[in-house]
């Protein structure tokens, strides 16, 4: 039996250790500057691929990422295994229930935000391929309708987190965007799984393409029926008599492996399997929010990373840079698809301004787009040029969706106030024990994040606080001011373990206090931290496991896991 031997043991570990690291890092990074983590994953594998490491070591890049042998073998494998667990989540997240509670105006919106781009992109590479970057090799037809896909998808989890961050997930609006983005992914990953069946015949795929069809409609039925239906009974048995949450953890794993080989067997990518079985496996409502959760992050904080960090590793974007190409490809994609939505929002009754909205909340192809470009990459239908193209695309909706979405409906992205505490403003130990000196303290520290006059913060805030205390109760206070010439609000936060009084409506002492300056001008500032500080707060737990932290980034990282983000 073949193996690897030491040397390529030693530098998989090393390469898979290091593409991992630098996902995981410049993932949280872009995270801290509110883009999605995926920009940052992606980065990491630019850097480390052709585009700069091999361009600048390439031996160092040759050692570490071989183009062929077991390493490379190692690395195509557990990437592909990535991909696959990674659609076995955006699976799960699709409630298909959604869909038939929202009705038509669901249906119409995500049938215009298809069809619309759909059309565009397959007239384009039907009738002008060249214009969108076809070279000869892949069937025409196959090519057409891969591009009429490409800019007709949307990435589900990416939408989701945008409407969680605008805080209007729940709302009508969000609702029908999530069920019209679930319905627009099973349209758009059928239609792919037939254009990959038309083109497996190349890559060891045997079985005719009229079985591949047939097969591909009859198991994508059975899992949207049958199986969820078998599912739903079958978890309680499952949690009843194995150990949690290892047996269902183990249970979703084995039919998302054993979906995936099936699909792949009939002609079409494993992943399109694995995706239906997220589906019926997420459809069930004995699946509980933490295995759900558990799963999410097993994928998400491991697998993910080493897929979107591998995507940098697989072409140079510099040197297959086209701009005309990717140009042309986004204003396809992005007009079809904005156009398209918010047509079918307004046919199905809503208001412009949210058909609006519903268009620039489905426009973000994130993650899906991207898969799709690797898994043509991979298949022969697409160049170098367009694969980066589709890349670039995907992170552009992704990133321009959210602000859009949030200036079409004009609305306040909710302000937390752990987003501005600044590191001079965290004091481990009060030394003040009246309500004054505490004010003062904490003041003396902000003025050294800012260019303020202590003592004039002082007195501001001094004077609020004669006009009505500021504890809000369970051991809490938020002594407040509002200053000229302020730009942006500053928040410090004050830990005194004996206590100090200020006034609290239950009597308690304030362990925790949190000094808040907003500008002047800026109306909704104050009464949104306030808010914020409010319901952090309620949680006793919370409150308990503050005393204890011993710096600043321990505070951050505690509000943050809390408040979850």
């Amino acid at each position: 039996m073949d193996s690897l031997t030491p040397q390529e043991i030693t530098t998989m570990f090393l390469a898979l250790g290091v593409l991992l690291l630098s996902a995981r890092l410049l993932g949280e990074l872009a995270r801290r500057f509110r883009q999605p983590t995926v920009l940052g994953e992606i980065l990491a594998g630019i850097l480390l691929g052709p585009t700069l490491l091999g361009t600048v070591a390439p031996g160092v890049s040759a050692v570490l990422f071989p183009a062929r042998g077991g390493g490379a073998l190692v690395l195509d494998g557990l990437t592909t295994l990535a991909i696959v667990l990674f659609l076995l989540v955006a699976g799960i997240e699709i409630d298909l229930a959604t869909v038939w509670r929202q009705g038509k105006v669901a249906v119409l919106v995500a049938l215009c935000g298809v069809l619309l781009p759909f059309s565009m992109g397959f007239a384009a590479a039907w009738w002008a391929p060249q214009l969108v970057g076809f070279q000869p090799g892949p069937p025409p037809l196959a090519f057409a309708l891969f591009m009429a896909t490409a800019l007709s998808i949307s990435a589900l989890p990416i939408i989701a987190k945008i409407l969680m961050d605008l805080n209007i997930y729940r709302s009508d609006l969000g609702v029908t965007v999530v069920a019209a983005a679930v319905f627009n992914d099973l349209l758009g990953w059928l239609v792919f799984a037939v254009v990959l069946g038309m083109v497996g015949g190349d890559h060891g795929h045997a079985m005719p393409i009229a079985h591949t069809v047939w097969l591909t409609i009859g198991f994508t039925l059975a899992m949207l029926t049958l199986v969820p239906w078998l599912i739903h009974r079958l978890l309680p048995w499952i949690q009843a008599y194995a150990s949690w949450p290892g047996g269902v953890l183990g249970f979703a794993l084995s039919l998302c492996l054993l979906s995936a080989a099936f699909t792949e067997w009939i002609g079409i990518h494993a992943i399109f399997g694995s995706f239906l079985a997220g589906v019926a496996i997420g459809h069930s409502s004995h699946l509980r929010e933490q295995t759900r959760t558990t799963i999410d992050q097993f994928v998400s904080f491991i697998f993910a990373p080493l897929f979107f960090a591998s995507i940098g590793l697989r072409v140079n974007f510099a040197t297959h840079f086209d701009l005309a190409l990717t140009a042309t490809l986004l204003v396809l994609a992005f007009s079809g698809k904005v156009i398209g939505s918010a047509l079918g929002g307004r046919l199905g009754g809503l208001a412009w301004r949210e058909a609006w909205g519903t268009g620039f909340g489905m426009s973000a192809q994130g993650t899906m787009g991207i898969i799709l470009g690797v898994l043509a990459l991979q298949f022969g239908l697409i160049t170098q040029q367009v694969f980066v193209a589709l890349v670039v695309i995907a992170l552009v909706t992704s990133l321009v969706s959210g602000p859009l979405l949030q200036k079409v409906l004009r609305l306040k992205k909710p302000r937390r106030f752990s987003d501005h505490v600044v590191s001079e403003g965290f004091v481990r130990q009060l030394k003040a024990v009246n309500r004054s000196g505490v004010i003062g303290e904490l003041a003396d520290a902000l003025t050294t994040a800012a260019s303020l006059d202590g003592e004039a913060v002082r007195q501001a805030v001094l004077a609020r606080e004669r006009v009505m205390a500021t504890g809000i109760g369970m051991g809490v206070a938020v002594p407040h001011a509002r200053l000229e010439g302020l730009k942006a609000p500053l928040v410090a936060v004050g830990l005194s373990p004996l206590g100090v009084d200020f006034d609290a409506p239950d009597g308690l002492p304030a362990h925790v206090v949190c000094l808040i300056l907003t500008p002047q001008q800026d109306d909704g500032a104050q009464l949104e931290i306030l808010a914020d500080i409010a319901a952090t707060f309620r949680n006793e737990s919370l409150r308990d496991k503050i005393l204890q932290v011993s710096g600043y980034t321990q505070l951050l990282a505690l509000l943050r896991s809390e408040k979850g983000g």
